[in-house]
């Protein structure tokens, strides 16, 4: 069941600018940089916290998965890596 809480009135600034009350930033941890998707529901304007990965993390982690199976099982060569894109070909028609 959804909760619910008090509400607050902000002012639309004359640059279209909406000052979010703190105690909801703080709530839902929403700082500087922070993205939002608004957009419109009927006569309601709905604003969601948008959680994206960042991509240097991720490449980081890739990284260092490669770099521990290198140091298992040593580094492959062009002709290993042409042997292992063909085996998957063949599966993927087959």
């Amino acid at each position: 069941m959804p909760s619910y809480e008090k509400s607050d009135v902000v002012m639309v600034s004359s640059k279209g600018q909406v000052v979010i009350p703190q105690a909801i930033r703080e709530k839902l941890d929403i700082g500087p940089k922070t993205k939002l998707l608004v957009y419109r529901y009927q006569d309601a304007l709905i604003m969601k916290k948008l959680e994206i990965p960042d991509p240097t993390k991720r490449l980081r982690a890739l990284y260092r998965r490669i770099d521990r199976r290198i140091a298992k099982y040593g580094e492959l060569s062009e002709a290993d890596i042409n042997e292992i894109v063909q085996k998957n070909r063949k599966q993927k028609a087959g």
